[in-house]
């Protein structure tokens, strides 16, 4: 199965075209106007198994972005980054198998978010797929073929109790963050936020009437002007956001401005890093 080069091909042929949207799913879905009503979790862990920023001693870093979450007794991966070995590396140094996996959920199709799935469904190839319903049909029917569920997602959508997804936004790049109701509000991870992380985080807010949290993952602000950064970290804090995490795409300077913006509730993030939500907030592992 050649998903990678599938996956490169794809990508390219979306960002010149931008497909249309439709709604699929094996299970009943939800319609754009109702409210997720997500089940409250009272402890939620999150590890970056993949990144481009260092954090735990030890594990390699490459360009890309991935997290593994404890929701409960479900174990999602949120993007499988770029490079099949590494990931298989950290996940492995980090005491993760990818047999004990019940969820994989892919953000956009880029390559540096979806490098790392073959390698994984070699080892459990009949995990859930949540992606957004732009993916190519057959690269959908090859998952299907290994044994996958697939989840094709367009809206909001619950995936698992206490997890949903904000929904396919964007244009040029089509792209779903995770959902995740911790007791102390929203944790929105985003892979690489091409729509923009305040954008994603109002909709996970609209989506479930609740307040959001955290905000973890690639904010696509490498680059961006000090300005810009300046005005989508007020507009994190105004949406009520208490803690941001920003890895990957997210740039040295969004990092410092968000760390002068935050405060205490900025988390330096990397590959290795894990942090726990719970009724006391935010536990961060240090190394």
């Amino acid at each position: 199965m050649r998903l990678k080069g599938m996956l490169g091909l794809a990508a390219a042929i979306l960002a010149a075209v931008g497909l249309t949207l439709y709604f699929l799913s094996p299970t009943q879905g939800q319609t754009e106007t109702q409210l997720l009503n997500l089940e409250t979790l009272n402890r939620v862990k999150l590890t970056v198994v993949y990144d481009n920023y260092p954090y735990k001693p030890g594990l390699k870093t490459a360009w890309g972005f991935s997290c593994l979450v404890e929701a409960d007794n479900t174990k999602i991966l949120f993007d499988t980054g770029g490079n099949p070995e590494i990931l298989l590396l950290n996940l492995e140094a980090l005491g993760f198998n990818p047999e004990d996996l019940d969820l994989i959920v892919l953000s956009h199709i880029h390559g540096d978010h979806t490098g790392g799935l073959e390698a994984v469904l070699s080892r459990n190839p009949k995990v859930t797929v949540a992606l957004p319903a732009s993916f190519p049909e057959n690269f959908k029917e090859q998952l299907r073929e290994l044994g996958c569920s697939v989840v094709e997602v367009s809206s909001p959508r619950e995936l698992c109790p206490g997890v949903g997804t904000t929904g396919v936004l964007g244009g040029m790049v089509e792209e779903q963050a995770l959902i995740v109701r911790t007791c102390r509000g929203l944790l929105i991870v985003t892979g690489c936020a091409h729509p923009g992380v305040d954008r994603m985080v109002a909709r996970a807010v609209e989506a479930t009437g609740v307040k959001p949290y955290m905000v973890i993952g690639g904010f696509h602000l490498a680059g961006a002007s000090e300005s810009r950064i300046l005005d989508i970290a007020l507009n994190l804090k105004s949406l009520g956001v208490e803690a941001v995490a920003p890895c990957h795409c997210s740039g040295d300077e969004a990092r410092k401005v968000f760390r002068e913006v935050f405060g205490g509730g900025y988390v330096r993030a990397g590959v290795g890093l894990s942090v726990t939500v719970t009724s006391g907030g935010l536990t961060v592992v240090n190394h």
